[in-house]
């Protein structure tokens, strides 16, 4: 039991939060609810849980503050749960840490179909992080050094704090290099899905691919105009800058 995987339900609405709590029950999670933003940040931090549903609507803290704190202590995938139509709130749901968002109403099916296709994504973790150097052999371009098996990135000395959401897409490119991955691509890869299997995307899990890199080059400190790492390809998606080397 102390191995099941932990979902906490960060919602005020009662109905929408039991209808959560079910569909995580059946997916096989442990699942602990919180109808405020202030004991969601607690229950994050007590309970180091695998997924987060939040609500943006919720009456004391709202939902971007809440993503923002539980950040400074979890790696949790969080979706967010949004009764708002506007674009331009989820993704301030995905800058301030959100790693996908669902919008009210939605189908419970689509929200069990979102957590699986993270839960099979690595996750990173003391375990993880104690894999033998052997194992786990390092990338490194332009200064930045990644561990796929550790799921660490080190710049200058000093490792970055991603997102798990970062992390994947940060390693999509270097897997690939120079060839450029299509915003469909990666939104396939934090799917778990094979780049080249033609299912849907549309035009919002591109649009928050886009904010995702955007933070993610925040994070690196890279430039748009003279990139070191991550260059956008304009109309078409991404690829790794190249070598300083070459």
């Amino acid at each position: 039991m102390s191995e099941a995987r932990v979902g906490l339900v960060i919602e005020d609405d009662q109905d929408i939060r039991e209808l959560v709590r079910v569909v995580l029950s059946q997916a096989g999670f442990d699942v602990h609810v919180a109808s405020t933003g202030s004991a969601g940040v607690t229950s994050a931090r007590e309970l180091n849980p695998d997924v987060i549903t939040l609500d943006l609507g919720l009456p004391d803290i709202d939902g971007f503050e809440v993503a923002r704190q539980i950040r400074k202590s979890s790696d949790a995938y969080i979706i967010m749960l949004t009764a708002r139509a506007e674009e331009l709130d989820t993704l301030m749901g995905l800058e301030a840490g959100g790693d996908d968002y669902l919008t009210k109403p939605f189908r419970p099916r689509e929200l069990r179909a979102r957590v699986e296709a993270m839960m099979r994504r690595p996750r990173a973790s003391s375990e993880s992080k104690s894999v033998p150097e052997e194992t786990d052999p390092e990338v490194s371009h332009n200064g930045l050094a990644v561990s796929a098996g550790s799921r660490t990135a080190v710049l200058n000395g000093k490792e970055l704090k991603l997102t798990r959401t970062e992390f994947d897409l940060l390693l999509a490119l270097l897997e690939t290099g120079r060839i450029v991955r299509t915003k469909a691509d990666l939104a396939r890869r934090l799917r778990n899905e094979p780049y080249d299997v033609g299912s849907y995307v549309s035009d919002a899990d591109e649009r928050a691919v886009e904010v995702h890199m955007g933070n993610l080059r925040k994070k690196l400190g890279d430039s748009i105009q003279a990139p070191r790492w991550l260059e956008t390809v304009r109309g078409v998606g991404y690829r790794l800058a190249p070598s300083s080397n070459s």
